[in-house]
């Protein structure tokens, strides 16, 4: 069956009748007569279940009937053998029959998917075909991609007259039987024996046939990408699909991530470092790419198009939103072409901290220490929101940003000798996009107290093996695990004054502790800091008096304490 879509330029074909000959009788003529037939997606059969049909935006059932083992039986004696990824076809058709097994290897369920051969759907990404570039094909299953792949093994054999051999594993590409469908021109089809088997097929493509142009559908193993990288290095254009909704899956998947140039951990020097302003480890990419080009299929007439890879990938690594091409085909079949850029909120203004001293230099507590806390978190929190409030490429608000080296939030964080409840306290209080795990393997981050990650080289290598950066502070303190948590989620920003919250450093919500804290916060922001001057606070007991200390280190400040009990008190120093 050939048919012409409306406004788009495209035909397609579907031998649809060729796949409902293949149902039993009352499921084939509900079929033939349904007003959606020629944009069905697939018929699902379970025994014991009712018959379903799926189209594009619904799905109903064919029969109130269940299916019945007679029924399976039925359409299993009209297709072809089901291979050992459990996939059967229909001869000189595109259409996919996949099978589901009981325990015993009996077939209790059967998926008739349509495959439809679409010419035209390249022309939307027509110029980087005939770039002579590799492509890599991302997208969500049913998207298109391997109707796209079709096509543009078509074009490259019969418009650009280039010698192009597919890698058919399931049949997919070119249909079932030994005489590929003719949706594929000019192009030669190499069937697989099993899915295992398909890198083998793949380096024997090259090496027997002399190929210009290799397609692949469903790069999925290591051994796959393997393979795939040898012939991109042989200097074979490749075209192929992977399992992967969007770039950023494929580097977080630890198998085929060497298709984008692979990841690893890199530990930069004190100078790089400072230069880049980055932590010392820091993600980084292994080698170039195997694919120039990446295309993720959003939609079937909205792609997305990073035509450098390598630098898309650079960028995601140092926490940057990249600025792919998005790429649509309107009703009449024009392709536009924009670049999206993120818009980044910038962060609020902060409020300089209210006056409060007399001319006497002894302090006066604020009237409402409590409310002058809240009112502080409240200005930190205003802060985050703007800092994480983000767009992606693709045109939709997102509610994080990245981390460090392009993990998305919120970020999982494996601490080692750092106090769990303290870690708690400040993601608690400050809000952060940080979730804390048991499992290493789970973890964006190791987050360790330096002086016992120097003498545990067992971790270190087990970071370096799976590609974990670390990241240390120096002691276990509150200001130290609050500055080096919000330097992993990028608000440690040197140049901007930073918001005090001084709950973090009471031990309760008790009066006393605020305004002793408070206390501090007003003597370095007023006097210590502008002025230069070292400055005495009240007496306090030694709890309270630690506190004060280690609010004095969050300003990166010293202070020591001075006099006999009940007299001694804190004494804070200019940097």
């Amino acid at each position: 069956m050939v048919e012409q879509t409306p406004g788009a330029n495209q035909n397609i074909t579907d031998n649809l009748d060729q796949l409902l000959d293949i149902l039993p009788k009352t499921l084939r003529s509900h079929l033939l007569n349904h007003p959606q037939r020629n944009v069905l997606i697939e018929v699902v059969m379970d025994l014991g279940r009712q018959p379903e049909a799926r189209f594009p935006d619904l799905a109903e059932y064919l029969s109130t009937d269940p299916i019945s083992r007679e029924d399976l039986d039925y359409c299993i004696q009209r297709v072809s053998h089901f291979s050992g990824d459990n996939r059967a076809g229909i001869e000189r058709t595109l259409h996919r029959i996949s099978a589901m097994r009981n325990r015993q290897g009996e077939i209790i369920g059967l998926t008739c998917r349509v495959g439809r051969a679409v010419l035209g759907t390249t022309e939307i990404i027509r110029d980087l075909v005939e770039s002579g570039r590799s492509i890599l094909m991302l997208g969500r299953p049913g998207v298109g991609k391997t109707t796209a792949l079709r096509e543009i093994a078509r074009v490259l054999a019969d418009d650009l007259l280039k010698r192009v051999v597919i890698i058919d594993t399931s049949n997919e590409i070119a249909g079932d039987g030994d005489i590929p469908h003719p949706a594929i021109g000019r192009a030669r089809r190499m069937q697989v024996a099993r899915p295992e088997l398909q890198h083998q097929v793949m380096i024997e493509a090259v090496e027997n046939h002399m190929p210009e142009v290799i397609v692949i559908d469903e790069i999925g193993t290591e051994l796959e990408a393997a393979a795939a990288r040898t012939i991109a290095e042989r200097g074979v254009q490749l075209i192929g699909t992977a399992h992967g909704n969007r770039i950023e899956n494929l580097m977080k998947n630890p198998t085929l991530s060497d298709l984008v140039g692979g990841i690893q951990s890199v530990t930069l020097g004190d100078d790089e470092a400072r230069r880049r302003g980055s932590q010392k480890s820091v993600l980084e990419r292994k080698a170039p790419p195997t694919f120039d080009i990446a295309v993720e299929m959003l939609e079937r007439a909205r792609w997305i198009v990073h035509e450098e890879v390598a630098n898309t990938i650079d960028s995601l690594l140092r926490g940057r939103l990249p600025n792919p091409q998005v790429r649509a085909v309107s009703d009449s079949g024009k392709v536009t072409i924009t670049h999206e850029l993120p818009a980044v909120a910038e962060p609020t203004p902060i409020e300089s901290a209210p006056s409060g001293w007399r001319s006497s230099g002894r302090m006066k507590p604020v009237p409402n220490p409590v409310a002058s806390a809240k009112s502080d978190l409240n200005e930190f929190q205003t802060l985050l929101d703007a800092s994480l409030q983000r767009q992606d490429p693709y045109g939709n608000t997102l509610a994080f940003t990245a981390g460090p080296n392009g993990e998305d939030l919120p970020l999982h964080v494996y601490p080692y000798a750092v106090s769990r409840s303290q870690l708690d306290q400040v993601i608690t209080t400050l809000n952060l996009p940080i979730v804390l795990t048991k499992d290493i393997d789970h973890a964006d981050v190791i987050f360790a107290l330096r002086s016992h990650l120097k003498h545990h080289s067992k971790l270190r290598n087990l970071a370096k093996t799976r590609q974990v950066p670390i990241h240390t502070v120096k002691s276990s303190t509150i200001p130290q695990i609050a500055r080096g948590l919000r330097r992993l989620v990028n608000m440690d920003d040197p140049g901007t004054p930073e918001l005090v919250d001084l709950k973090l450093f009471a031990g309760s919500n008790d009066d006393d502790e605020i305004e002793a804290l408070e206390e501090a916060r007003l003597a370095v922001e007023q006097i210590v800091i502008p002025k230069k001057q070292p400055v005495e606070l009240l007496p306090r007991s030694a709890s309270i008096r630690k506190m004060q200390h280690e609010l004095i280190e969050h300003y990166r400040l010293q202070s020591r304490s001075f006099g006999e009990d009940p007299n001694r008190r804190l004494r804070i120093y200019p940097a």
